[in-house]
């Protein structure tokens, strides 16, 4: 990794300390340059023309996202968030009344929504298994809970979105292989900081969005669907032309791989915008990223802890990029009059968006910083600085 050319490639890296990819990150310029070439020309002959022209580009999204995450072309659908890939995912689940879906405490709220959605409607029965003290899930609390209850789908958070904890995707993947049970893994905080694996995981289905650590645009996501999956003849509840095709008055034949959980329509440019975001961090290597960001990560933690009343949040025993924090005596507004005086990007998590965590923390608010490989040494110590007041 060339940090200078990195920075270089990434406008937004001058005039602050951009500290919110886990919101929605800095993108590189050829991710930019890509999308506003694209309109323009759109604007001359018109959408479907010039989509035409991009076929074979617009295909490496398949080819490019596989490469990442370790699986075939087949495997990888189009969609327009992490959301929108969760919906598809358990859209595709027939399940009934008293079904159980096994999830933990760290999960994300639109997806702890889509349960209590599914318990309204058709009667599941939603179970989160708990921490150990150490704050990480405790896997054998968690099998026995698969034996207990026999879910019909396992639904874990790779990295919550108002926590730096990582919790062990591999590991629930080989009990759940052991139980025979479907598993979504949401991973839309962790694809583009971390090497993420499918094959290793064992997931059924993995959901990502474009817009945070993968540094493409808004609007963009990944939705993984596994071989099993396939062959089981999921598909989502809703679908269209883009995922079968209307072979009699009454009939339908779905698409062989998981294209059929994309709908036609789409932004093409964002397509592309995305492809851009792949192909860059694929020639800079995952690997890479994760190993830069993890010592990167490490010293800003232990420069915190040194602040007097700072207190970190982040509990596990193995944590990423994400990290909140508060400072006692200081309000929430201070911190990000603070913050805000000195150029520095952030954002805020509430206790609504992680209401178990955060009821289990006492917390109502927290700052969340989640650097980047294009940030720096001596921006994080700018940082460790502004806070020491």
């Amino acid at each position: 990794m060339d940090i200078n050319t990195i920075r270089a490639q990434t406008k937004g890296c001058t005039g602050k300390i951009f500290l919110n990819s886990a919101g929605a990150s800095l993108v590189p310029s050829a991710v930019t340059e890509k999308m506003i070439s694209y309109l323009s020309k759109e604007a001359e002959i018109g959408g479907y023309a010039l989509a035409a022209q991009f076929n074979t580009e617009l295909q490496e999204f398949y080819s490019e996202s596989a490469k990442l995450l370790n699986c075939k072309p087949e495997n990888i659908a189009f969609v327009t968030s992490a959301t929108d890939a969760y919906a598809k995912a358990i859209s595709s689940i027939a399940f009934k009344a008293g079904d159980v879906i096994l999830t933990t405490d760290d999960d994300y709220i639109s997806n702890q929504l889509s349960f209590l959605s599914l318990k309204s409607r058709f009667g599941i029965t939603i179970v989160r298994a708990a921490n150990s003290t150490d704050g990480d899930l405790d896997l054998q609390v968690f099998e026995k809970l698969v034996q207990q209850h026999q879910p019909k789908l396992v639904a874990l958070t790779h990295i919550p979105t108002s926590s730096g904890l990582i919790q062990p995707a591999a590991e629930v993947g080989l009990i759940c292989k052991k139980y025979d049970v479907l598993y979504l893994l949401d991973a839309c905080q962790s694809v583009g900081q971390l090497l993420v694996d499918v094959k290793e995981i064992g997931c059924d289905f993995l959901t990502a969005t474009g817009r945070k650590f993968l540094r493409g645009p808004r609007g963009t996501g990944i939705l993984y669907v596994s071989d099993r999956a396939l062959n089981a003849g999921l598909v989502p509840m809703i679908f269209d032309m883009q995922g079968a095709k209307w072979s009699g008055f009454d009939t339908y034949e779905l698409a062989d791989t998981a294209v059929r959980f994309e709908f036609w329509e789409s932004s093409i440019a964002g397509k592309l915008g995305l492809v851009a975001a792949l192909k860059y961090v694929n020639e800079i290597g995952i690997a890479n990223i994760e190993q830069y960001n993890a010592v990167l990560m490490k010293k800003f933690r232990t420069q915190l802890k040194d602040i007097k009343g700072l207190n970190l949040h982040d509990r596990g025993i193995r944590l990423s990029n994400i990290l909140t924090f508060t400072i006692a005596g200081k309000s929430i507004e201070e911190l990000t009059a603070l913050l805000d005086a000195n150029q520095v990007y952030y954002s805020i998590s509430f206790k609504d968006f992680a209401l178990i965590d955060f009821t289990r923390k006492n917390l109502e608010r927290a700052i969340r910083f989640s650097p980047h490989y294009f940030n720096t040494a001596e921006e994080l110590e700018k940082i460790v600085a502004i806070l020491s007041f």
